[in-house]
């Protein structure tokens, strides 16, 4: 087994976080010595924070991967309760900055330019901070005012070496778990680092950006920030700078006028096109920071790392499901979830 320090350092945030009997059914404490105090039942009173607050806190402690982990499960209310939710929702937007100094070394190490020679200014604090990346608004030397997003040093070595381990103990947990293999972890692993690989490469979120920019080339409604391509490489991307109201707050929306319903009617309008007319699709739009109001009740997509695509057949099979659903029929729904492969096991 690889990564043995990695392995160590997980089976420690797993019991520092009151899950120390997760390390004892996947097997950990056998393949290297732990202290008994960190796999053995603690005192009540030591967890006497709650699960979703435990889980970020994990996450959290675990660095970029399965921080990325938990801001995807924070998109799924259908399957994750609302109060471990709430705590997932807060890895959008509490992940540490890095350093000045080290996103100037990799901007003009990517850019092959001193700064001064591409940029009329840039703003040494970020607006954004992710677990890949982090944001920062700029004005080039023609005037236009753009956000640069800078992948994180190191963070592609970090997160191969965390893709690894996932999978490995994925493998462990449908071996000695029931409901690991009933829940297909290890395929729910295998699409997760697919879709993390695609967001660590930004020349992949530039061209998906301008894919639906063509989409919605006709609609003044739905803004796609413009790709500047002479600034963007795998790790760095250059983009129309856009200001809005993130359309999950709800109090600045309708304090600022918004007409609330007009734009989540928009937002469905565009899922649907996408996924029913193109089968080329954002993968990730309902996200807190992916979606912006703008003035007009118009609305800004953003953050293209991950796309999905469906072919005419798979298109078909989710039409007939949502049709199916609407009517309430068990029997079509169970059927077209068939025809879609998701009842293989």
């Amino acid at each position: 087994m690889r990564h043995i320090q990695r392995y160590r350092e997980i089976a420690v945030a797993f019991s520092r976080n009151g899950f120390g009997y997760v390390v004892k059914e996947l097997g950990l404490d056998q393949l290297f010595p732990l202290p008994r105090r960190l796999i053995v039942k603690r005192k009540q009173e030591e967890y006497s924070k709650s699960v979703g607050i435990r889980i970020r806190s994990f996450l959290e402690e675990l660095g970029p991967a399965f921080i990325k982990i938990g801001q995807m499960a924070s998109t799924r209310p259908d399957l994750i309760p609302a109060d471990v939710i709430k705590e997932l929702e807060q890895l959008q937007d509490q992940i540490s900055p890095v350093s000045w100094e080290e996103i100037r070394t990799i901007l003009e190490r990517e850019l092959a330019a001193p700064l001064e020679d591409i940029f009329q200014d840039f703003d040494k604090s970020p607006i954004g901070v992710a677990s890949i990346g982090q944001v920062h608004k700029a004005t080039l030397k023609s005037g236009e005012t753009v956000a640069v997003k800078v992948q994180r040093p190191s963070i592609e070595k970090t997160i191969h070496t965390d893709l690894e381990i996932l999978h490995e103990l994925a493998d462990r947990a449908e071996d000695r778990l029931k409901s690991a293999a009933k829940y297909q972890i290890k395929d729910m692993i295998t699409e997760f680092s697919k879709a993390i690989k695609e967001e660590l490469d930004f020349i992949n979120e530039g061209r998906n950006a301008d894919l639906m920019a063509r989409q919605f080339s006709d609609d003044k409604d739905l803004i796609i920030p413009k790709i500047y391509w002479p600034y963007s490489t795998k790790k760095v991307l250059t983009m129309e700078f856009i200001e809005g109201i993130k359309l999950n707050d709800l109090e600045a929306l309708e304090k600022n006028g918004y007409a609330t319903e007009q734009l989540a009617e928009k937002l469905v309008q565009v899922i649907f096109y996408q996924i029913f007319k193109d089968g080329f699709f954002h993968a990730d739009p309902p996200h807190n920071g992916n979606v912006l109001a703008l003035t007009g009740n118009r609305i800004a997509l953003m953050d293209f790392g991950m796309a999905g695509r469906l072919s005419p057949e798979m298109k078909t099979h989710l039409a007939s499901l949502i049709m199916a659903m609407v009517k309430q029929d068990s029997h079509d729904m169970i059927r077209a979830i068939k025809k879609m492969g998701g009842c293989s096991r």
